[in-house]
This record gives C-alpha cells, sequence and structure tokens, in this order.
C-alpha cells in the first residue's frame, strides 16, 4: 500500500485534516486540505471563478484518504472552512 502523500501538490504545503461538514454528501469523515492563503491554486480560483462564473469564491486543494480522490473545496472567504480543521496531535 502507498503512503498517502499529504503536501498539496500546487505548493508543497502541508495539508491539514479537516472534520467534513455532517450537513454535506461529500462522505469520510475527513479530508485533508491546503489551507495556504498563497498557494497559486487559491490564488488563481478567484480570478477564475469570476471570469468563468461570476462567483465571487475560490476553492482549495483537497484530499480523501479513504479513496486518494482530490479535488477542489470551494470557499466564499479566506476564512471559510477553517473551523473545521483537527488540531494535530
Amino acid at each position: 500500500m502507498s503512503k498517502i502523500k499529504t503536501e498539496c501538490p500546487h505548493c508543497g504545503v502541508k495539508m491539514k485534516k479537516w472534520e467534513t461538514p455532517g450537513w454535506t454528501t461529500w462522505g469520510g469523515r475527513m479530508k485533508y486540505v491546503c489551507f495556504n492563503d498563497e498557494c497559486t491554486y487559491y490564488v488563481r480560483g478567484w480570478e477564475w471563478m469570476y471570469k468563468s462564473q461570476k462567483a465571487q469564491c475560490s476553492y482549495r486543494h483537497q484530499m480523501d484518504p479513504e479513496t486518494g480522490a482530490c479535488g477542489p473545496l470551494p470557499v466564499n472567504t479566506a476564512e471559510a472552512g477553517k473551523e473545521g480543521i483537527i488540531p494535530d496531535d
């Protein structure tokens, strides 16, 4: 079994454990999410979402440790989602 990589592929910063909100259908109890506000994926997302969707939002890189699947975690502010960060042991 391969080791799960918890570094963001866009900026190289270690992603944080994040508790999946109970009201979502995203599955799994937790994800790894990049909360680096200087991550190029997150920074470029603001402009991309406005130009392509006329939406005032961005996204952060997330990875599901159960499946290894990666994708965007939508956010509408820099603080969105940070309340779900699980502190390191």
